[in-house]
């Protein structure tokens, strides 16, 4: 599926703070936009709308971990979609949120995605397709045509909490006949994806303990539908977090659990 480009002008307020995190993502292609050539790009609203491609997704990465374990069980392939599909777009909200203090556009037709070519299929590429956020009053660009203000820090992490929470709400009505997980791990997932993104947003940026904090402003406690408050918590002078899902990963050959599995934690 061949996503419409949509170009990145200098005056669009969320493409300079996208371009900011895109500068600390890693090696994630966080982008505002798409580029001209956009093949491999599919708007969430058509993975969405056409399930059977999670099931090409997932027949990806059995082939891919058939040839590095030997073996591909289905509660992991599962496992590892899920947990990739709610970490990334929990980041595009969370990177947004602690760096500029903004919430974008999360509705599944505003993002679009791209899988790794060759290799292990994960999330490579996330793209914001919408020039529409919210803000804080004093935001630079608070008086923008594309801007909503709001209140404070508290009702910007709510309206974060809530455009994930939709977006989630799309993502587990469509993945969710398609595997034998259930509706409370898919939702432990989300939770995860929203739990970890402030707290990585944090520690790329240099300042995990802020990243910990904004965490906290997200999920203060346990808010349906997300199944628990923040577990973030420092270990040893180390911020380390209970996942409340679980990837699986612990089934291959010769694999351990996660260090914040719930099985250990």
């Amino acid at each position: 599926m061949t996503v419409p480009t949509r170009a990145a002008p200098r005056d669009v307020p969320l493409a300079v703070s996208t371009g900011r995190a895109a500068g600390l993502a890693g090696g994630l292609d966080l982008r505002f936009g798409l580029p001209e050539d956009a093949t491999g790009w599919t708007r969430c609203s058509v993975l969405f709308e056409e399930p059977s491609r999670f099931d090409a997704w997932r027949a990806a990465l059995e082939t891919w971990m058939t040839g590095v374990y030997g073996v591909a069980p289905e509660r992991a392939t599962a496992g590892y979609v899920m947990s990739w599909y709610t970490s990334v777009v929990g980041l595009v909200g969370g990177m947004q949120f602690h760096l500029a203090r903004r919430v974008p556009s999360l509705r599944p037709a505003d993002l679009a995605i791209r899988l790794a070519d060759g290799g292990r299929p994960h999330v490579a590429g996330v793209a914001v397709l919408s020039e529409e956020f919210a803000c804080l009053p004093d935001d630079p660009a608070a008086g923008h045509p594309s801007a909503t203000a709001v209140a404070d820090e508290g009702a910007l992490a709510a309206l974060l909490r809530a455009r994930f929470a939709a977006h989630a709400a799309a993502f587990v009505a469509a993945y969710g006949p398609t595997v034998r997980l259930g509706r409370r791990m898919l939702w432990a997932a989300v939770t995860d994806g929203l739990d970890s993104a402030a707290w990585t947003a944090g520690r790329l940026s240099g300042d995990e303990a802020s990243g910990a904090a904004d965490a906290a402003l997200l999920l203060p406690a346990k808010i349906a539908p997300f199944t628990s408050a923040t577990t973030l918590r420092t270990e040893n002078g180390t911020w380390t977090r209970r996942r409340e899902s679980c990837c699986f990963h612990y089934v291959l050959p010769g694999a351990e659990a996660c260090g914040t599995c719930p099985r250990l934690c």
